[in-house]
């Protein structure tokens, strides 16, 4: 992934000049320590990619791309909050490290942040993207509440699934690529597009995400095994072992989904209905479906083949990860 090379580092120098150095530190230190620990920083650079493809200028778009990285690590503290979550990217989560209010303070500032890095922008670009910014944000929300209704609702469909992780996750990579986009003044069919690849990939991404809470090495994931199935969250791969397996094992994960328990059998007893239901493999042809199904819409843009294969690489890159 060479390509990537140089918008990483773009992203990693623009984190380093817009460390936070305000006051109280209790409060920025923490947003700092999440950033700093930013993963592949792929939404960011998601920005960049999709301004350089329509021969944007790169300078215009970093502040903003760097807008959507803080927004996206305001959701990680909030979400590992919710789920109670000891570790991030094998780190330490704020909440665990500083308690509940300082993490939902730290993120509710990061929140603030991002919308002032999009301030540079000319007044037309500007509406464009915090519309799209504003939006995105409350389609996560969305997402997010109907993955904590899940927990308890009976009966969750594939397409509640679908639509749950498209708002949670699917968007925010599809706006990424579509603020890239309008920031180097695309036409609406190109900024569409593109956005229509990104949520694909990103609806890949999350099962794949799903797959590897199970099936991924836990020191590579840097996660805690089979979160998911202490959380009762019904994830694809609980939808699928529904779908194909027996009655017998129906009434087990239905009776391993009614409690909340970091007992081992539970994890033990779901996982083996995963196995023997072969939901591994499953999730894997949809993940490929989904890819298929993005890079359908990366061909509808007017560009020139060799402009496009970067964001192939990406989508099969991000599909192949093991953590």
């Amino acid at each position: 992934m060479e390509f990537l090379d140089r918008y990483q580092q773009m992203v990693a120098d623009a984190i380093t000049k817009y460390t936070f150095k305000d006051k109280p530190t209790e409060l920025y230190e923490p947003m700092n320590y999440i950033i700093s620990h930013g993963g592949k920083r792929l939404r960011p650079i998601m920005v960049l990619m999709a301004c350089d493809l329509f021969g944007g200028d790169l300078q215009q778009a970093v502040k903003p791309a760097l807008a959507i990285e803080f927004f996206h690590n305001f959701t990680l503290i909030h979400d590992d909050i919710m789920d109670e979550a000891p570790l991030r990217r094998n780190k330490p989560t704020i909440h665990t490290l500083h308690g509940l209010n300082v993490g939902i303070l730290s993120g509710d500032g990061l929140m603030l942040k991002a919308y002032k890095f999009f301030e540079d922008l000319e007044p037309e670009i500007f509406k464009a993207c915090i519309r799209i910014f504003t939006h995105t944000g409350l389609l996560l929300c969305e997402g997010q509440q109907y993955d904590i209704n899940f927990e308890t609702q009976e009966n969750v469909t594939y397409d509640d699934y679908i639509r749950m992780i498209t708002y949670k996750t699917g968007v925010l990579s599809a706006s990424s690529f579509e603020i890239g986009a309008l920031i180097a003044r695309a036409n609406f069919k190109d900024a569409k597009a593109i956005f229509n690849f990104g949520k694909h990939i990103g609806i890949a991404f999350q099962i794949m995400d799903d797959y590897l809470d199970v099936f991924g090495d836990q020191a590579q994931f840097g996660k805690k095994h089979a979160g998911d199935i202490y959380e009762n969250k019904k994830t694809v791969l609980y939808l699928l072992a529904r779908e194909h397996g027996t009655e017998e094992e129906r009434k087990e994960l239905d009776y391993w989904y009614s409690k909340k328990t970091d007992n081992i059998d539970k994890v033990y007893g779901v996982e083996k209905i995963f196995r023997r239901t072969k939901v591994d493999e499953k999730a894997l042809r949809l993940i490929e479906k989904h890819n298929e199904i993005g890079q359908s819409y990366l061909q509808k843009i007017d560009i020139p083949e060799e402009k496009k294969k970067p964001f192939i690489e990406l989508a099969n890159y991000l599909l192949r990860r093991e953590s």
